[in-house]
Order: structure tokens, then sequence, then C-alpha cells
């Protein structure tokens, strides 16, 4: 494994250096993917451009939205007061992701950039229908996370271009998130399944407002299940009608069989899962009234 190692200490620089190494390049974040994939053979650059030095990838800024730089790590996250109420499913993604020492290095871009399609805090995030911003020698410009990821290991970055942040709406009155995650064991562990929930209810807090249901490890990408989506809207969440959105969320994705499970289990498993984070956002918004 030889390479050149690069430390750029701006944005602007960080570009610059992708810019003129292109495919050769890498960016280097929490190195907790890349490291592993060069030294496994699946990836081999000539330079390895770090971003350690480069200012202001790292911060978490809520106003009228929520920003996350690409360099916030997990553990910042599990750790941000603003993620505590009902953007808590942030929380329950990040605390999965690893162990301790992951965390604390791993970083959110790089966990998107990876692009797998297991990724625990992913789902989240397309729940919230966020958006992420690149900037590349040819400007910056901002794609929603759900066209960025356009296959396994693969995103719609350009050779060069720098993921620099993640956006998404804060949540309106009577709202909450979910996030459930199965596996062979309870910790450190790649998600077999994984279910992120974002549920608001009408003004009387009988009806289904909106929902946004995110499934990860059950498709080539982490997907929205849209049928199950519009089937929960403007209906009373009876225990029916959430069992009816965990079925028609089953029918929508498109597992395989691997090492881990069987596509028919991960089908029951996401029928499983789905009702029971729509339940678990109802109990939430229930306990915030």
């Amino acid at each position: 494994m030889s390479f050149e190692y690069h430390e750029p200490t701006s944005i602007a620089d960080a570009v610059a250096l992708g810019a003129r190494f292109g495919e050769a390049g890498r960016f280097l974040a929490g190195g907790t993917d890349l490291i592993i994939q060069m030294r496994r053979g699946r990836v081999a650059p000539r330079h390895v451009l770090s971003l350690h030095r480069v200012t202001g990838l790292d911060r978490i800024e809520v106003d009228g939205a929520v920003r996350l730089g690409a360099l916030v790590t997990h553990r910042a996250i599990e750790q941000c007061p603003h993620f505590q109420g009902p953007l808590g499913a942030l929380v329950e993604g990040a605390e999965v992701i690893g162990g301790h020492q992951i965390r604390n290095v791993a970083t959110v871009g790089g966990n998107i950039v990876n692009a797998s399609p297991a990724a625990d805090v992913v789902p989240v995030l397309l729940a919230l229908n966020a958006t992420v911003t690149c900037l590349g020698p040819d400007g910056e410009r901002t794609l929603p996370l759900g066209g960025f990821l356009s296959g396994p290991g693969q995103t719609a970055r350009r050779p060069g271009e720098l993921l620099t942040s993640i956006r998404f709406d804060r949540l309106p009155p009577r709202s909450a998130t979910a996030f459930l995650k199965a596996g062979r064991r309870k910790a450190m562990e790649i998600a077999v399944v994984c279910v992120a929930v974002r549920l608001t209810l009408d003004a009387a807090r009988e009806r289904c407002q909106e929902a946004r249901i995110a499934l990860g490890a059950v498709a080539p990408t982490t997907m929205r299940a849209g049928a199950a989506e519009r089937a929960l809207e403007g209906q009373p969440l009876t225990d029916e009608i959430l069992r009816r959105a965990g079925r028609l969320a089953a029918g929508e994705c498109a597992p395989i069989d691997d090492v881990r499970a069987s596509a028919r289990y991960r089908r029951l498993l996401v029928e499983t899962l789905v009702p029971r984070a729509l339940r678990r956002c109802l109990d939430r918004i229930g306990r915030a009234a």
C-alpha cells in the first residue's frame, strides 16, 4: 500500500487538490472505511487527502434548519442536545455504529460517501429529507440524499468533489422520529435490516399528516418506502393501518440472500419493524404533548 499523503488546511485547498488528482485521489475523513478498503486492496489511491486540518467541517448548526458538517462524528451526534427530542432517531442510529473508538472518529460525511446499503445513520437522514452539498472545481451543488446514493459503494459525487455538509429542516410540531436495527448480535454488527421513520400528526393528533419511512440493507441503496408512506397519510393510525404499512414496505424492498440473512427473513423483519418504529413515534409524540 503506497501513496502520497497530503494535509490541506482549508476547504479551498482540499478542493484544489481533489481537482488536481481526480480519480487518483481520495479524501480521508475518519478513515474507518477507507483504510480498511485500502488494506484489503479494494481501492488503491495514489494520493490520500486528509481532512483533519481543514476547519469548519466539524460543526453542527441548528437554526431554521439543521446543518451537519461532513466531519461531524457519530459521537458528536450522540452528545448533541438538539437531537435528544424529536430528532432522537439520529442518536439511535449513531449509537449503534461500531464501538466507542469507532464513533469517536467515524464521520457522517464518510458514512454517506461510503454508500453502504446497510449504513445506520443514512436511513435517518433519508427519512428527514436531507440534502447533501458538494464542492468541486465547477463550484457548489446540492442534491437530495436519495439522488446522491446511486448503488452499493457508489454515489453521484464527481471526481475531485468534496462533500461538505448535510442539511435538513427542523421538524414541525407533533412530530417524532425512530430508528430500529436488527442484526445477528446486539453490538458492533452490520445491519441485517434497519428502519428509520419520521411521523407528523394532524392538529387533532388523530391522523397521520406526513410519514417518511426509510429502509437499510434491503436494496442496492438505502431506500424510501413510498407506497407505505402514502398508505399512512391522512389515516387514523390504528394497529391495522400500521401493519398494512409494514406489509407494503416489505413488498417494496428488494433484499438479497447473503451470509447474514435470507431475503425472505429480511422482508419479514421489515414487516415487523416498520409498525414498531411507527408505534414508537406515536408514543413519543404522546409523551411530548
